[in-house]
């Protein structure tokens, strides 16, 4: 435990001074989508990598929250952080009502359940051209502000973005070491053999969907106030496969593995700008790379790998 603080002060201190020397530059707005999608490959991770349970329907969360706070801010004109909390419970209890009968799935019709739920919310956002814009998108949503100080500029969207993701990242933290965390896992492992050992399966896994979904939602509302307009190609069904990539990549059952994935798939494509029409090509060899040689993503794969290649280098030094 006392290890686990330590990282974590550790990587609070890596954020609050991530921005300095990029002195405003468009590496800070990049830093800024990555807290956004940290977020939300964190709500993911602790349904499918501690519980066990797929989603394809993320981004339905996600743009639930995103037009909420915005239909609410910028044509009701409602308080942006009373919209912000009041569309995140609205959210989690939607997902509440509909967990019970999703999670009574499992497998691949679980991952078609969600798939279509996240294919209703795309679709209603683009059909409810009258609240949501439509294709066109909604726009005039107002910024943040805690005051007269307003959360306009890049850093400041840093340091509101990140404030609420470290947040996430110390509840799921705390979360995953307690005795909720350890059902979840026995979940996981083997749903039969926990229900034996006394584990209430089925709200569990409802309890950690709806945590995920309100956690989706907070990033969502975050996302418009930061951009100011929100379109629904930005909740599609690509954006939920996006973050299943992140998780993977990064790790799945780790909190910081959720973070390593949303760091190095945001990243990628703006590093990738310079190869054009081939960007895809590189973007599918390494998801084919890490799948073959790092199943357990880059959190389990490195340090294995570095373990490896050590032994190889103490023979080498020792025949020498």
């Amino acid at each position: 435990m006392k290890s686990d603080k330590i990282k974590f002060f550790i990587f609070c201190l890596v954020v609050l001074l991530a921005p300095l020397p990029l002195s405003g530059s468009y590496l800070t707005n990049v830093l800024v989508f990555v807290g956004v999608n940290s977020m939300l490959a964190l709500g993911l991770n602790l349904l499918l990598g501690f519980a066990g349970q797929i989603s394809l329907g993320q981004a339905a969360f996600f743009g639930l929250g995103a037009y909420g706070s915005g239909v609410l801010t910028s044509t009701y004109a409602f308080n942006p952080w009373l919209a912000m909390v009041a569309v995140a419970l609205a959210v989690a209890a939607f997902a509440f009502a509909i967990g019970f009968p999703v999670l009574r799935l499992k497998g691949h019709y679980l991952a078609m359940a969600t798939l279509g739920v996240g294919v209703i919310a795309n679709i209603a956002f683009n059909e409810t051209v009258d609240l949501t814009g439509g294709p066109s998108g909604l726009s005039g949503i107002p910024n943040l502000a805690i005051g007269s100080f307003t959360f306009d500029t890049d850093l400041k969207n840093y340091y509101l973005v990140w404030g609420f993701a470290l947040v996430m990242i110390l509840l799921a933290l705390n979360l995953v070491n307690s005795r909720f965390g350890r059902g979840l896992r026995a979940i996981h492992d083997s749903e039969v053999a926990a229900r034996v050992m006394g584990v209430n399966a089925r709200l569990m896994k409802v309890q950690v969907f709806t945590l995920s979904a309100f956690i989706s939602a907070i990033a969502g509302s975050l996302y418009c106030h930061v951009m100011t307009f929100i379109s629904p190609t930005s909740f599609s069904y690509h954006t939920s496969v996006e973050l299943l990539t992140m998780i993977v990549i990064g790790g799945l059952g780790s909190v910081y593995g959720s973070i390593l994935g949303a760091l190095l798939l945001t990243m990628l494509p703006e590093i990738l700008r310079t190869f054009q029409d081939y960007d895809i090509i590189v973007y599918g060899s390494l998801l084919i790379v890490m799948t073959i040689y790092m199943p357990g993503g880059l959190v389990k794969g490195v340090p294995a790998l570095f373990r490896r290649l050590t032994p190889k280098k103490a023979k080498e030094g020792a025949n020498a």
